[in-house]
């Protein structure tokens, strides 16, 4: 074995050291990778580097031997039931050959975890096109959330992307029926929040600005209808990116998501309505991986169309998927 010095390819624009080598490499563990980048036997440019370093077109990465890393790593699909491949393909609202976009149903989750049997990423093989890259999740949204998630068809696309949502250039709008009305009418919730406990059971909760877990977090919000004032149709925009962030800001104006599961309490729940999050992420414009800018729109899932029109809410149509300027 010797050295061997790699060309960073355009597909791998902004991946970070880690990931690259994870991907060419899979045998190097994340310590090794990091003893090498240390002692300086892994450079980029002739350069040290560090294992979050961001890589760019062109670039050289010198690789130092590696065992049992001959070749790079070769994704291979796995055998997917076909009744899930055409449940996920069901879901897409807009692709090309950078992205796809899905509808996420209310209730089924984007990833595995304690109790979870069916979920987005393992239904992820029924999108791929032969010899493609498996497509990959570029950002989540709860469980029992409904509406747009966003793929990349391949490393470097992902790379970009996650760097738009990093950035704060992605708009991401969601609607939501909540009981109450707030007062003011609109505006912009800055609420700090921290997490309590871990895994399934945690939650999110409002915290003071000088609590040493705080995290800065802000949203923007607009009541488009209310009903006698005992129901109102949000629109709402996260300005930072915390779990449960909306819900717990909806919370925190005393309108409280309705049907929401794990906040809000018995006021979340009244009677008459089917009793699931109405929480919907409707809108997301962002930078296109190719240039210009994309915007996609989701219809509403059927309990919150229901409670549309129980309420009097009129939604209007979901415009069709925009491209603006770039190419490919």
């Amino acid at each position: 074995m010797s050295v061997v010095n790699r060309t960073v390819s355009e597909d791998e624009d902004g991946i970070r050291l880690d990931r690259y080598f994870r991907r060419h490499y899979p045998h190097l563990t994340q310590g090794a990778l990091q003893k090498l980048c240390r002692t300086g036997q892994i450079r980029v440019e002739g350069k040290r580097v560090e294992a979050s370093t961001r890589l760019e077109p062109g670039q050289t990465v010198r690789v130092p031997p590696i065992p049992m890393a001959a070749k790079p790593a070769r994704d291979v699909p796995r055998p997917l039931d076909e009744k899930l491949a055409r449940e996920i393909r069901k879901m897409v609202v807009y692709q090309d050959k950078h992205v796809i976009v899905l509808n996420k149903p209310a209730g089924l989750a984007v990833q595995g975890g304690p109790g979870i049997t069916k979920h987005i990423d393992m239904m992820l093989d029924g999108l791929r096109e032969e010899d493609d890259p498996r497509p990959r999740l570029v950002h989540r949204i709860d469980k029992d959330t409904s509406g747009l998630l966003l793929l990349a068809r391949t490393p470097g696309v992902a790379a970009k992307l996650a760097a738009s949502f990093r950035g704060r250039d992605v708009k991401k709008i969601y609607w939501a029926v909540v009981v109450g009305r707030p007062d003011p009418l609109s505006g912009e919730i800055d609420q700090p929040l921290a997490r309590l406990g871990a895994g399934p059971g945690s939650i999110t909760v409002a915290a003071d600005r000088k609590d040493a877990d705080a995290q800065f977090a802000r949203s923007v919000y607009e009541v488009l209808d209310s009903a006698a004032r005992k129901f109102s149709w949000l629109e709402l925009s996260p300005l930072t990116g915390r779990t449960h962030q909306l819900r717990v800001h909806c919370e925190s104006l005393s309108t409280p998501i309705l049907g929401d599961p794990k906040y809000g309490g018995a006021a979340a729940h009244p009677s008459g309505f089917t009793d699931r999050l109405h929480l919907h992420a409707r809108m997301l414009d962002m930078p296109h991986p190719a240039g210009g800018r994309l915007t996609v729109s989701a219809e509403l899932p059927p309990h919150m169309r229901e409670t549309f029109r129980t309420l009097g809410f009129v939604p209007g149509t979901t415009p069709p998927p925009s491209r603006r300027g770039g190419q490919g």
